[in-house]
Formats: structure tokens, C-alpha cells, sequence
């Protein structure tokens, strides 16, 4: 596995490759996707047990499923950087007949995008049914989500949270990307979500939260934790604490970048801020 400075160089070019995405084509979302490099960074390349190659089947290993599927961006750039496709289609971002479009699907075969998550609320339910197949596949392998925090404001998370509970799928850990912000503004303001990891708690849940998400060793910290108490009858919920736009000055407190683009000068600040670590695409 990659030592911890190799880990801090990945998480600074993935924000490269994300501000010239989004960049390049004047459309994408920057915000939530800065915000989970360090979760996306520490999955793939320390928490995750993974198999070479990729099949949809993903028997024999650890599963994700990202439900908030606008940060497409970070998720892309982790999976070219971990060897699913070649790192220079990052530059086909959002273009005609791209495979790497502003929301994962899967129609056009992209390695490591197992379903499409363009509408929101709907994840929860995808990984609860791989964990479910893991199980009567007698397959001991974990299922991960990421879910935003404005998410959970769709009815059909707590249904399915619900259901994990009330169905002890204890082989799935689901994340929370409690940035308190959404596309229109703040969490507290727009509809507010009250106690997040008490509501989990309260459906069944076993809880523990990520004080800093963008602090890397608190977020390999955490998932392992995560990890540890699976297999015990609940399914487990993470509350992971970030910084919308995180590692880039302007972009960050406020939800104004959650789907804008950086100007030409914007993302020459940014990229100053975040130099060249491990070589453009």
C-alpha cells in the first residue's frame, strides 16, 4: 500500500484534475467533489479490498456505490488514477459521447461505475441490495456508499434505512458527507436535518462520525473503525464531517461552488494552491 505521503500527493492531483474538468468544459461540480477527495483517496488506495481488473459482478471483493452522483468528478479521477482506464480520458469529461459523463452510468461501460446515480436518494437502496447478494452469495466482503447530506432530505433513504436495519445488513457501511451544504444554500436553511447520527442510531444504526473528513488519517481512521464492527447485526453509518471546496481558499464555506465552474484565472489560483504532484493528464 502507498505510504501516507504518496497518499497527500494523490489527494492534492486529484483536486488538480477536478478543477480542470470542470474547468475545461464550463460545467461540472467542484464543491462536493473537493470536499470527499481525502474519503475517495483513502477508499481506493488503503480501506477497499479489491480484485485486479473489473467485472460488474464484483464477486470476491469489497463494493462502492456513490449515490450523490454530481461529484462525478473525484470519483473519476480516483478510478483512472487507480488503473480502471487510461488517466487521459479525464480529458473527455462531460463531452458528446464521453463515458465520463456529469453523472455515472453505466451503459457505456466504464470500468469501476457499477450503477448510474444521477437522481438522488437512491444509492442507499443499490447498496443495501449488493450487500444483500453478498450474503446469499456467502461472499464476506464489505459494501461502502457515499451519500451528501442534502440526500438524505429524498424520503427513499429512510426506507432503506430502515430496511438495513430492520434486516441486520451488517455488511455494509454507509457514508454521510456532512458538509451542511446543497446547491441552494445551507442544510439548516434549506430543510434542516437536525442530529444526523442520532436519526441513524435511532433506525437501528451503529454510528460513529469522522470529526475532520479532510484530514486523511482521520478519514483511514475512521473507515477502519467502520470496519470493525461489521459482521455484529447492524449496519453501519459513518458521519463524515467536510469542507465544501476544501484546499482551494474561495471555493470553500460557502455552497456557491456546489456546480460553477472556475473562470480561467480562478483556476490558476486554485491550481496554485494545489500544485503538480504526480503529473497532469
Amino acid at each position: 500500500m502507498p505510504n501516507t505521503q504518496e497518499l497527500q500527493d494523490l489527494v492534492i492531483q486529484v483536486r488538480r484534475d477536478i478543477l480542470r474538468m470542470v474547468h475545461k468544459v464550463n460545467s461540472g461540480h467542484p464543491g462536493g467533489s473537493l470536499g470527499c477527495t481525502e474519503f475517495f483517496v483513502a477508499l481506493y488506495n488503503e480501506i477497499m479490498d479489491l480484485k485486479d481488473g473489473f467485472d460488474m459482478d464484483g464477486i470476491g471483493e469489497d463494493l462502492f456505490f456513490l449515490s450523490n452522483g454530481h461529484i462525478s468528478p473525484v470519483f473519476y479521477s480516483v478510478l483512472a488514477r487507480k488503473g480502471y482506464f487510461p488517466i487521459e480520458e479525464l480529458n473527455t469529461f462531460r463531452l458528446i459521447n464521453s463515458r465520463l459523463q456529469g453523472h455515472p452510468t453505466t451503459h457505456e461501460g466504464l470500468p469501476g461505475v457499477r450503477v448510474a446515480s444521477g437522481s438522488l436518494g437512491q444509492g442507499m437502496s443499490v447498496a443495501i441490495g449488493a450487500a444483500l447478494a453478498k450474503k446469499l452469495n456467502g461472499d464476506d466482503h464489505l459494501v461502502f456508499s457515499l451519500h451528501g447530506d442534502g440526500e438524505l432530505q429524498e424520503g427513499q433513504n429512510w426506507e432503506a434505512i430502515m430496511y438495513a436495519a430492520g434486516n441486520k445488513v451488517d455488511n455494509l457501511i454507509a457514508t454521510v458527507d456532512r458538509n451542511g451544504q446543497q446547491i441552494d444554500g445551507a442544510t439548516k436553511d434549506v430543510l434542516p436535518l437536525g442530529d444526523v447520527g442520532e436519526k441513524f442510531k435511532v433506525f437501528g444504526w451503529d454510528v460513529l462520525e469522522i470529526e475532520d473528513g479532510n484530514d486523511l488519517e482521520q478519514v483511514i481512521a475512521g473507515l477502519n473503525e467502520a470496519k470493525s464492527r461489521t459482521g455484529k447485526g447492524k449496519p453501519v453509518c459513518i458521519i463524515m464531517k467536510t469542507e465544501m471546496g476544501n484546499g482551494v481558499d474561495f471555493m470553500m464555506h460557502t455552497h456557491a461552488w456546489h456546480g460553477k465552474a472556475p473562470s480561467d484565472e480562478q483556476l490558476a489560483t486554485a491550481l496554485e494552491q494545489n500544485p503538480e504532484t504526480l503529473g497532469d493528464y
